[in-house]
């Protein structure tokens, strides 16, 4: 996928997240989300904050020093208070921009929208479409974190399933890895096992 192709996806993948969250009421905006400890507002705030700057990260660091999942939880309790609407339109203005957070590429950045817009939807037991190939894509990069130490170090914010010893087959798009006794199942689902929404397994076939 070409760096254009890549722009696009994101940019289709925020507008479908912010129709999304303009069909939610305020019991749904105060739903628990699939990442532990956040509420569906709280996922929906982290999603405004993919455009960081070093001078951005630096005062969050100083506001509340730790460890980076310590200061990402931090800041998005401080930005989750704003308006639902403003949340909305702070990721819809993201919309036509190539600016990502520092120290990460553009495919972090569709690895998040993508795999916080199923935070939020999966609990209200709704769909929020992704087209195969873009879940895909976003797998390729999560599984390819095992292969380096920054990698490695990218993948702590989860807290994947084990999957050695398995062989990951998409049952939608081509795409399969790993060696080992199959799971199978739809490449979104198999994308969340890897970024460790274990709530998933239900809709894979194979050993768990």
């Amino acid at each position: 996928m070409s760096d254009d192709e890549l722009w696009a996806a994101i940019d289709a993948q925020r507008l479908r997240t912010t129709d999304f969250l303009e069909t939610l009421d305020p019991d749904d905006w105060a739903r628990r989300s699939l990442c532990e400890g956040w509420t569906v507002r709280d996922v929906a705030a982290h999603l405004t904050q993919q455009q960081m700057t070093i001078a951005d990260g630096l005062r969050v660091a100083l506001r509340h020093p730790g460890s980076l999942n310590h200061m990402i939880q931090a800041s998005v309790r401080e930005r989750s208070a704003l308006p639902t609407d403003e949340l909305i339109a702070g990721i819809r203005a993201m919309v036509g921009s190539r600016r990502h957070n520092v120290g990460v590429t553009p495919l972090e950045t569709l690895i998040d929208i993508v795999v916080h817009g199923q935070d939020i939807a999966v609990p209200l037991g709704r769909s929020l479409p992704v087209p195969p190939e873009v879940a895909a894509l976003a797998a390729d990069r999560v599984w390819s974190y095992q292969a380096s130490r920054r990698g490695r170090r990218m993948a702590k914010v989860f807290k994947p399933h084990p999957y050695d010893g398995c062989r990951l087959v998409a049952t939608d798009t081509d795409w399969s890895v790993g060696a080992g006794a199959e799971l199978r199942g739809p490449i979104l689902a198999i994308l969340l096992l890897l970024t460790g929404r274990n709530v998933v397994l239900p809709a894979l076939s194979g050993p768990s």
